[in-house]
């Protein structure tokens, strides 16, 4: 080969007003997520009275947007409608919507508004990664880059609301716990109105993204092209594990809040230090986890052309597994080196979404034609963010049922069972998924 086809073949550089974009967008896109997702356990159970299984109810019928989002927004941004301008309208629309949850008591309510809020807001998870997969000129290189701000997003806000809880939530005149975190329980209801705020303003700027007009395909419908894709391997049985997975996934995001909250309010020795950075509430403490993910997505695309795609997703789901395992057995611990496997459990956080999601919509992306990625998309998400969560949050509801014992919850026994299920995954894993190392391929 001649220097000047090689030459040819070099993906050009990401131009960088189109790097600036695509990293605000995610930097909003999960900024809206993160302000509220890891406290609506805590808020709805310890503010609001609800039961846990009322909880698990109400994170199911959210979840029901996702399911919904692949036969709508997927086949409208694929067919009939620019990417950008459906992002727009669902962030102003979802934005609106969520500052409705801060106010609304009652358990239908909040069923009802969380239908309608997540039919809004979870198609945009899929489109925005389907928008940059459409403009980035090499997926391995430069997704991780642009992907990287929607975790800065995330650490951001919950970092803000977390400092927010503890300087206008936290009642220095009282001395006891439990009424300390009933107050803080109460002003987790600001961080809806943060994530409305923050939806309205990624609505609006979206009108400003690269034009990504729906492409034609040779069928009608772009969601019965993607489902005759994923029958086939490697797609098939990343599919089929997605859904223990995101229950997985669902056992962290409904109950490490309360559980580290349990730990920031004995405000003594090292945790009141780092309160002092995070803030309380558990949603600051967990940015942790995010930060540790912007590592790791700076990271795989030093790997992605080197290291199988099979090798990474076991990789996620070792860190899945030893994440509980450390959550599970944190009581038994010796106290001096308690909070340090806590906080080793929260960084896992890195290598469970580095590794197995974002490289599963990686590997959705490559292994699906172009004029239906962004249906195959949402597709995955569907499995994640609609099944998986429905699944997953009443499983999580159950077993946080069952393992509570005297009005307490045993986060031993409760972190056990997602444990083994990660521990299941990785040999499914390991005996079902082809062994082959991906050729890297180009975005666009």
């Amino acid at each position: 080969m001649n220097p000047s086809t090689s030459k040819s073949l070099t993906p050009p550089t990401l131009d960088a007003g189109l790097n600036a974009k695509l990293s605000l967008m995610m930097f909003l896109q999960y900024a809206i997520w993160g302000a509220w997702l890891p406290l609506l356990w805590p808020f709805l159970t310890g503010h609001r009275g609800l039961t846990a299984s009322q909880v698990g109810d109400i994170f199911a019928v959210g979840a029901l947007g996702a399911i919904i989002a692949p036969f709508i927004a997927g086949q409208i941004a694929d067919r009939y409608f620019a990417t950008e301008k459906f992002l727009a309208i669902s962030h102003i629309i979802g934005g609106v919507l969520v500052w409705q949850l801060a106010e609304i008591s009652t358990y239908s309510g909040l069923l009802g508004f969380s239908l309608a809020y997540s039919i809004i807001y979870s198609p945009t998870l899929s489109l925005t990664n389907s928008l940059a997969f459409h403009h980035l000129p090499d997926r391995d290189r430069d997704f991780g880059r642009v992907r990287i701000w929607g975790t800065v997003g995330w650490i951001a806000v919950g970092i803000g609301i977390g400092q927010w809880l503890l300087h206008r939530h936290t009642p220095v005149d009282v001395s006891a716990a439990e009424m300390v975190q009933k107050a803080q329980f109460a002003g987790m209801a600001d961080a809806f109105k943060l994530s409305s705020i923050l939806g309205i303003v990624m609505g609006v700027f979206c009108f400003f993204l690269p034009a990504t007009p729906p492409a034609k395909g040779k069928q009608k419908s772009a969601v019965g092209e993607a489902l005759g894709e994923i029958k086939r391997q490697p797609l098939l049985t990343l599919f089929l594990l997605a859904v223990p997975v995101s229950c997985i996934h669902q056992f962290y995001f409904v109950h490490t809040a309360p559980f580290l909250g349990q730990f920031q309010n004995e405000a003594k020795g090292f945790i009141e230090a780092v309160n002092k950075v995070v803030g309380v509430g558990g949603g600051g403490l967990m940015t942790i986890g995010q930060m540790s993910e912007m590592a790791v997505l700076v990271a795989i695309p030093l790997f992605a052309k080197r290291v199988s795609r099979k090798t990474l997703l076991a990789v996620g789901l070792i860190a899945y597994a030893l994440r509980m395992f450390l959550f599970a057995n944190s009581a038994a611990f010796p106290e001096a080196i308690r909070l340090p496997a806590i906080i080793l459990g929260i960084t896992m956080h890195g290598l469970c979404f580095g590794c197995f999601i974002f490289v599963a919509f990686m590997i959705v992306d490559e292994e699906t034609s172009g004029d239906i990625r962004a249906s195959a998309q949402s597709l995955f998400n569907l499995v994640t963010v609609g099944i998986g969560i429905i699944v997953g949050s009443k499983i999580a509801g159950a077993v946080a049922q069952w393992a509570t014992v005297d009005g307490k919850l045993d986060y031993a026994k409760l972190f056990t069972v997602p444990m083994w299920a990660a521990i299941a995954c990785l040999a499914v894993l390991l005996i079902f998924y082809p062994g082959i190392k991906k050729t890297p391929a180009t975005g666009g």
